[in-house]
């Protein structure tokens, strides 16, 4: 039975939809860096905004998505990025399993040392960069693709 209001009606409780901000990051030979996960997927470095312990988070809340992002690609890679502008169709809403939706949030990111090798960390299984030709043929979520493809066609890269 739901809580009730002094009023007898039924508390009203928010729905909370996770979000993942992601970067697309190329190196100096314009290959786009991914990561391999769990599901067998490739995915671009990124994940979830901290909230800091104000909202009973253990990390220092992040002051912005783009800070976010880039916190977690030096996490994910060791490399150290700017994050730049929101890419079209970079936010899309994402399955990656049966009843379990994220609200994916992409941005085209300056790589700061482009010559730096990325590093993986323990939350991928293989890191990789790839050519823009070899992306089609990946096994990743088609909202990355096209995210992908908006970067290396972006005017103001």
């Amino acid at each position: 039975m739901p809580a009730l209001t002094t009023q007898g009606q039924p508390m009203y409780k928010p729905s909370l939809w996770p979000v993942s901000v992601k970067g697309v990051a190329l190196d100096a030979r314009e290959r786009v860096l991914l990561l391999h996960n769990e599901r067998g997927e490739w995915e671009l470095p990124g994940g979830r905004l901290e909230i800091g312990p104000a909202g009973n988070g253990s990390a220092p809340a992040d002051a912005s998505p783009g800070a976010a992002l880039e916190r977690e690609v030096a996490e994910e890679s060791g490399w150290m990025v700017k994050a730049g502008t929101l890419l079209d169709g970079g936010t899309w809403i994402y399955e990656p399993i049966p009843g379990r939706r994220v609200l994916i949030v992409t941005y085209g990111c300056t790589v700061l040392s482009p010559e730096r090798v990325p590093v993986l960390s323990h939350e991928h299984k293989e890191i990789g960069l790839f050519n823009r030709h070899e992306v089609d043929g990946l096994t990743m979520p088609e909202g990355y693709k096209q995210s992908i493809a908006a970067w290396y066609d972006h005017p103001g890269r």
